[in-house]
């Protein structure tokens, strides 16, 4: 499990870190971190869910019915490699509009930082059972796929110059396991590390956007063709893999 250092060891390496820079100074500052979704571009919310609006790289359209995540691990980091823990993790939802922000108040230095944090779950903290929250939301992955959680959820439906009538896809995201062999199962943990750049908190009250891009899944670097890859993903161990390249560049500052 995931845990917070405590407040005196905070205090005491910051104030070791700290550079002889005058201009440094370590105050309480309340930092406001929102998780802007959009589509190459154009805005997305709760009001954009159920329309076949968007089109994919492949040339689908493709409407989005359910969009909802994980996020753990959420740190700052000073140019020194000092670390500010923020969060164990953040379960958002874009169609229940949960957690698209997240305001806090942290004892840091004014200079530059970055906003690390991991998609998903790493193995070591994606323990079955072990987020309340999480289970009441249906979250879990099934014991035969190796238990844990989901990393994304991501549902809707999908339509192609000769299939006009709306298919569905589920673009979920998990551990990548491969259980063909029952005596010799594969886990490989896809979750994967975020660190967005050049964060300047100077003032006592900061907002960093986090820009949530959510047509990448479908297109860097590979091109994703929902007509083959739409439904069972979860148990496919290539698709997995093929997702945890692609989502690393959905988010962006």
């Amino acid at each position: 499990m995931l845990k917070k250092i405590s407040f005196i060891l905070f205090i005491s390496l910051f104030v070791n870190s700290c550079s002889s820079n005058s201009d440094e100074i370590i105050q309480n500052k309340k930092i406001t971190i929102n998780f802007v979704h959009e589509w190459d571009g154009t805005p997305i919310t709760k009001d954009d869910f159920g329309e076949l609006k968007f089109t994919n790289e492949n040339g689908e359209m493709v409407s989005i019915e359910l969009y909802r995540y994980v996020i753990s691990n959420i740190k700052l980091v000073d140019p020194s490699g000092f670390e500010t823990p923020l969060k164990d993790y953040l379960f958002i939802d874009l169609k229940e509009e949960q957690n698209l922000t997240y305001t806090l108040e942290e004892l840091i230095l004014d200079r530059t930082y970055s906003l690390d944090f991991t998609f998903g779950f790493t193995d070591d903290d994606n323990t079955d059972g072990a987020y309340t929250d999480l289970n009441t939301a249906n979250f879990n992955v099934p014991p035969m796929l190796g238990g844990g959680y989901h990393y994304m959820q991501f549902d809707g439906k999908y339509t192609n110059e000769t299939q006009t009538t709306p298919a569905s896809f589920n673009y979920h995201a998990i551990r990548a396991i491969n259980n063909t062999d029952p005596d010799n199962i594969v886990n490989q943990d896809t979750s994967f590390s975020v660190s967005l750049n050049d964060i300047w908190l100077k003032d006592s009250e900061e907002i960093i956007n986090v820009k949530v891009n959510i047509a990448e899944w479908f297109k860097n670097p590979t091109v994703w063709d929902l007509n083959e890859l739409n439904q069972m993903l979860m148990p496919n161990f290539d698709a997995q893999l093929l997702m945890n390249g692609n989502g690393k560049s959905v988010f962006s500052l």
